[in-house]
């Protein structure tokens, strides 16, 4: 069951990384990892460098798509843009995205949705944090 939920979670990240390339974005990279995690897509839109939470789902059994990035999950995304931003040397504009992608329990595909800046971590991250 294992490899049905990663082709699944892969199927969406390729979706949603082609949404974000036809609105005009840049996929810096995929699957990025860090000692904390991993970020989905790491994109650019103009000068504005975006951390994409990717979340795919079948069936309505466990809720929306982006219902799965819960307060819990949105505190992680936060500190592995950090870890991002510091390894990158970056310092400009960052915008944290969500892209969900449902499928229903047959399979087919009923949308795929992007809510640009959907997490803020201006409660997370402090000045120090930058410095």
């Amino acid at each position: 069951m294992k490899g049905a939920r990663k082709q699944l979670g892969d199927l969406g990240e390729k979706m949603a990384a082609d949404l974000l390339i036809r609105k005009g974005m840049r996929v810096v990279a995929q699957n990025w990892r860090c000692p904390l995690g991993e970020i989905d897509i790491i994109a650019r839109d103009q000068a504005v460098l975006v951390i994409v939470e990717v979340k795919t789902r079948r069936g309505r059994a466990a809720g929306a798509p982006e219902e799965g990035v819960d307060a819990r999950k949105q505190a992680k995304l936060c500190q592995l843009a950090q870890c991002y931003i510091q390894s990158a040397s970056w310092e400009g504009d960052v915008r944290l995205d969500v892209v969900a992608v449902a499928f229903s329990s047959t399979g087919k595909l009923l949308r795929v949705t992007h809510w640009p800046g959907a997490i803020e971590c201006w409660d997370v991250w402090t000045s120090e944090d930058w410095f």
